[in-house]
């Protein structure tokens, strides 16, 4: 050993025989030399499988250190570069608990000939607050790979069918500039501010297979501006245990039905002004009007065989609504809705049969025709003090049987039940369901229903097909209730009109009879478990045959004009309600990851907005530079204002990048730290205030 000065010291490191020299060492040793440059007075030589390392003893222990962790970082299959050199000294002569290998070997994805691993103390913190919090704020300059890793761990997720949907957003400002002002076409304005979340989303992902994603919906790329969008008209209506009500009347905390039939309470409301609107129909001839960003939850063929569902907007399913003869996407159909128990004055099953075939002259005693018993039966078992008397060969008197009691005249309880109903006097084309009975627990609702179809329904088989139900009246209003009781209680209905003009007449007794009036006939669906019979012959065919599965979906989507919307958010975990003529749809994101680009340039309450568009199985992660702000003059940043709302709550991280956290060039980093020493050297009014020349209060 060489003579050295008492405070020199020596070492030797010998590297395992399995890692390659050539791969520690660097292309013409330039590992060694970039570990002398960090540790000026230490001597680093190689020689075989041997390194040694001659200098001070406390920076020679350093350096051993250091050897053994690119070592292990070597065997990771992490290539070694100047810049990893440096990294690693920094780490060992910091303050950090992290091992260099322990953060430049942790792998977050694979892919195209290349591992996306964090190279910093700061990025490998920033990573595991994506992975352990719902929310997480990335903060710091620029070339720290805040964007750039956040991006990763959402690729990650996807591919790991953690989340089905990636959504990457941010705000169109940049130095005030507005996008009106700009040349070309909305798309082409919108695309620079886009550009840096597609260039990463190529790095991670075969760049054939982006266009197909982005077309299906599993990524969205759209400026904040349309995050904001998922609206309905004001006029547009919404299920509440009580019925329907105008969206627009909806408050915080009122109770809207979302897609289990259960109430949900609402959460948040956002004004959205005036809005392109468009209108979905369906296959059953349901309808809603809603703008091209609002969401919407469907299955196509290929998911169906997958056993999955997705989101997608409006505008994606416009044109695409058919492939060939069938329909794209099927609608999600509402669960039997829960109704609070209301007081009826008639049994709701008797209101169905009376309804079918019941006579309510103003004048006469009621009365009702069928040539089943069992239907006079139970209508006669369901009304209290009354009797049927048989009058004719199927006809039946609905008699008092207390109605002259001691030599008085009472009213017959029944008409006075019709009376107060508004059904008195109705004649067969004007009877309706009152709506006490609309409006209630699913089993009056299904004991109406079940009175219908028992007497003007039926059971309609096909060769080879389940059995369907077909409802016939001539009440256009009898069959618009029909129609609602069917889809409350989690069903399909389809209408259709036989014009009495042109008929084939009718036969009774071997007379023709001509039809006076158009009938409507209903075809229903109903899911399993909801009986549409209680008559006997008809309930066995049912059950014999099966019903089918109820099943909406997209039939055409027209534009409704431009209106006036807003959006709502509920507490429902898949975040769905129900609109007009019960479609099931929503507006937050599920099982998603989210990522808010360039959040500085976010106003307050664009953040909130942002912040809560959260849906349940999906993670965020917001990034920004709080000294690079591009606002108008006077505009609070979102991203400045949210760290004083949101510290402390649970599920919420907030990381903060450095300039030591910056991967590109060595200059960045020292320009980083040159205007942090600047700024903190002007007072704090002037830190706050916006330049002469600086349009937004960038700095």
């Amino acid at each position: 050993m060489t003579d050295h000065p008492r405070h020199a010291t020596e070492h030797r490191v010998v590297v395992p025989p399995h890692v390659p020299m050539v791969a520690l060492l660097g292309s013409g040793d330039s590992v060694l030399r970039a570990i002398e440059d960090g540790f000026p007075g230490v001597d680093v030589h190689a020689r075989g499988n041997e390194i040694s390392v001659h200098g001070p003893a406390g920076d020679v222990a350093l350096v051993a250190r250091l050897l053994d962790e690119l070592v292990e970082v070597v065997e990771a299959g992490t290539p070694l570069t100047p810049e990893v050199v440096s990294r690693s000294v920094s780490m060992l002569t910091s303050a950090a608990a992290q091992r260099p290998a322990e953060v430049l070997t942790h792998d977050i994805l694979s892919g195209r000939g290349r591992t996306i691993r964090p190279k910093t103390v700061g990025q490998k913190r920033y990573v595991e607050a994506i992975a352990a919090n719902t929310i997480t704020f990335g903060i710091g300059p620029a070339g720290t790979g805040k964007t750039y890793l956040a991006m990763a761990k959402a690729v990650q997720a996807l591919q790991a069918k953690q989340i089905n949907r990636i959504v990457l957003t941010r705000p169109a400002v940049e130095a005030g500039e507005k996008l009106g002002y700009l040349p070309g076409s909305l798309s082409e304005k919108i695309d620079p501010y886009l550009r840096p979340l597609y260039d990463a989303l190529h790095d991670m992902l075969d760049p054939d297979a982006i266009p197909r994603l982005v077309e299906s919906g599993t990524i969205e790329v759209a400026p904040l501006a349309y995050m904001r969008g998922r609206a309905q008209p004001y006029d547009a209506k919404v299920l509440t245990p009580d019925g329907f009500r105008p969206f627009g009347s909806l408050r915080v905390g009122d109770l809207v039905v979302g897609s289990d039939g259960r109430p949900t309470p609402v959460v948040g409301i956002y004004p959205q002004g005036p809005k392109q609107t468009y209108r979905v129909t369906a296959s059953d001839g349901s309808s809603t009007v809603c703008c091209g960003e609002h969401l919407w939850t469907v299955r196509t063929q290929s998911d169906k065989r997958r056993g999955r569902s997705r989101t997608v907007e409006t505008q994606e399913m416009i044109g695409r609504e058919w492939y060939g003869h069938t329909r794209r996407f099927e609608l999600p159909v509402v669960d039997p809705v829960e109704m609070p128990t209301r007081d009826v004055p008639m049994d709701p099953y008797a209101l169905g049969l009376m309804l079918g075939d019941g006579s309510f002259s103003s004048r006469a005693t009621p009365s009702y025709t069928t040539a089943d018993p069992e239907l006079a039966d139970a209508l006669e078992s369901a009304l209290p003090d009354i009797e049927l008397v048989p009058d004719g060969e199927y006809g039946y008197v609905l008699r008092h049987v207390h109605g002259h009691r001691g030599g008085v005249i009472v009213a017959n309880p029944v008409k006075t039940i019709l009376r107060r109903l508004g059904l008195d006097g109705r004649k067969s084309a004007t009877k309706f369901v009152p709506e006490v009975y609309k409006v209630n627990a699913v089993e009056v609702r299904l004991a109406v229903l079940q009175g219908l179809l028992d007497t003007d329904g039926g059971p309609v088989a096909q060769t080879g097909r389940t059995c369907r139900v077909q409802y016939t009246t001539t009440s256009r209003r009898l069959r618009d209730d029909v129609v609602h009781l069917v889809r409350s209680l989690g069903g399909v209905a389809t209408t259709s009109v036989r014009e009495a003009e042109g008929r084939t007449p009718g036969r009774v007794r071997g007379r023709p009879v001509p039809y006076r009036r158009d009938a409507y006939v209903v075809e229903i669906r109903l899911p399993d478990g909801v009986p549409p019979f209680r008559l006997t012959r008809k309930a066995r065919r049912y059950a014999a045959l099966g019903g089918g599965r109820p099943m909406r979906t997209v039939d055409s989507i027209l534009p409704a004009g431009v209106q006036d919307t807003m959006c709502i958010q509920v507490a429902a975990e898949d975040s769905l309600y129900v609109t007009d003529d019960f479609l099931v749809t929503h507006n937050t994101i599920n099982d998603a990851f989210i990522i808010l680009d360039e959040a500085q340039n976010t106003s307050a309450e664009q953040m909130k907005m942002f912040l809560t568009r959260l849906g349940f199985g999906s993670t965020m992660v917001i990034t920004g530079d709080a000294t690079q702000v591009d606002l108008p003059g006077g505009t609070a940043s979102g991203l400045r204002v949210v760290e004083d709302i949101l510290t402390g709550v649970d599920d919420v991280e907030f990381c903060r990048l450095t300039s030591t956290d910056v991967v590109r060039h060595r200059l960045v980093s020292d320009i980083v730290d040159a205007y942090a020493r600047w700024d903190s050297t002007r007072p704090a009014d002037d830190r706050r205030r916006p330049g002469r020349h600086d349009r937004g209060g960038r700095r």
